[in-house]
């Protein structure tokens, strides 16, 4: 069963600040990226209009530890894997790691707690359990690759 996704992507230069470096913010959104990555490689959306009523996964936690800066044109790597798995919940932990220009180096690591919600007609959304076929796919990284510091486990 899937823990973990991969996915690489080049920094453009609406990436980066005045000092040539990618924006902290934008780390939030490469976890954004690599995160959709995963749940397409298991069939899935982030946003689930399948079901009635519809279902998604919002954020309520997001953090991220940096090392070192990346820059313009360099190529990342977003290794993203599953810390936690809870019957309504999911715990990531992306590692970030620039692998052009050489040599390859750890440059962050960022954690996503998401849960499962389904939106009412009326607009309010409540936290019900991730839907079963979707649960069974995933399970949870092995220890060993897990980074303790970043609040692996």
């Amino acid at each position: 069963m899937p823990f973990e996704f991969k996915a690489t992507r080049r920094v453009e230069f609406s990436d980066t600040d005045l000092a040539g470096i990618v924006h902290f913010s934008r780390f939030f959104q490469y976890m954004e990226t690599v995160e959709h990555g995963f749940f397409r490689s298991l069939g899935y959306s982030v946003v689930m209009p399948q079901f009635d009523p519809p279902r998604g996964f919002p954020r309520v936690h997001a953090s991220c530890d940096y090392r070192r800066p990346l820059k313009f044109e360099d190529l990342v790597e977003m290794h993203l894997l599953v810390a936690e798995k809870k019957a309504r919940s999911l715990t990531y932990q992306i590692r970030f790691r620039r692998v052009e220009p050489g040599p390859v180096e750890d440059v962050a690591v960022g954690r996503l707690v998401v849960v499962c919600v389904e939106k009412s007609p009326d607009g309010p959304m409540r936290a019900v359990e991730i839907p079963k076929e979707l649960a069974d796919q995933i399970t949870v990284a092995p220890s060993e690759l897990l980074e303790v510091a970043a609040g692996g486990k």
